[in-house]
């Protein structure tokens, strides 16, 4: 069964030609892929209509075997699908790192005290305790990418999305984060212009192009 299944989606912003004009993919359990292509061809576009922030015009989305239409569905989608973007400050909401942790857990009804265990556990895995009562405004932008993807993780995802997550990483942090994501077992949809670290993290690749994907592998 496919965890993600986008078939022939077409979408185009207000006043604008269509990014996307019949674009499909798959994704199937422990499958991890990459999308290239120039900036702005509609890769982070595609993401989101994968979880429902954007409606696409034609096409369909399935996920976990479902068809998504309504934002019932797509609520749903979004809290089995972890979803990095590409600006942590678009992500992260609260006034301390625990509070940005724990948020994820509380909404998927965790105690108090269970959502708290989840931040401990989470910090722990991620070598990120030391920022554990740090001011989340005060982190620098390498130290937020990691406290976002920490706030994804304490949700348990299915699917992992991540949109440029390298940005504002410097060396070892970006060794790091390619540590952490190698000893994940979800399966996963990356943008990043780093060849490199594409190669590290996943194994096949789509290439969007004039709107439709095709496999690049």
């Amino acid at each position: 069964m496919a965890l993600l299944d986008l078939q022939n989606i077409t979408f185009a912003y207000p006043g604008h030609a269509p990014v996307l004009a019949g674009a499909s993919l798959t994704l199937r359990d422990k499958e991890r892929l990459s999308l290239i292509g120039p900036n702005g061809v509609g890769k982070s576009t595609l993401l989101k209509i994968a979880v429902g922030l954007l409606r696409p015009s034609e096409g369909t989305v399935q996920a976990f075997g479902k068809e998504r239409r309504t934002e019932q569905d797509f609520s749903e989608v979004r809290q089995r699908v972890g979803y990095v973007f590409q600006d942590p400050d678009d992500q992260l909401f609260c006034p301390t790192v625990t509070e940005d942790i724990a948020f994820g857990p509380l909404n998927l009804g965790k105690s108090r005290e269970e959502a708290l265990a989840i931040v401990d556990s989470i910090l722990s895995r991620l070598h990120l305790t030391h920022l554990k009562d740090r001011i989340t405004h005060h982190l620098s932008g390498g130290e937020k990418r990691l406290v976002t993807l920490a706030t994804v993780l304490a949700m348990d995802p299915e699917v992992l999305i991540l949109d440029e997550p390298t940005n504002a990483l410097d060396q070892e942090n970006e060794a790091r984060l390619i540590d952490i994501l190698q000893s994940l077992p979800q399966a996963l949809l990356l943008i990043s212009h780093n060849p490199e670290f594409r190669a590290k993290i996943t194994s096949g690749a789509y290439e969007l192009k004039a709107g439709a994907l095709s496999r690049a592998d």
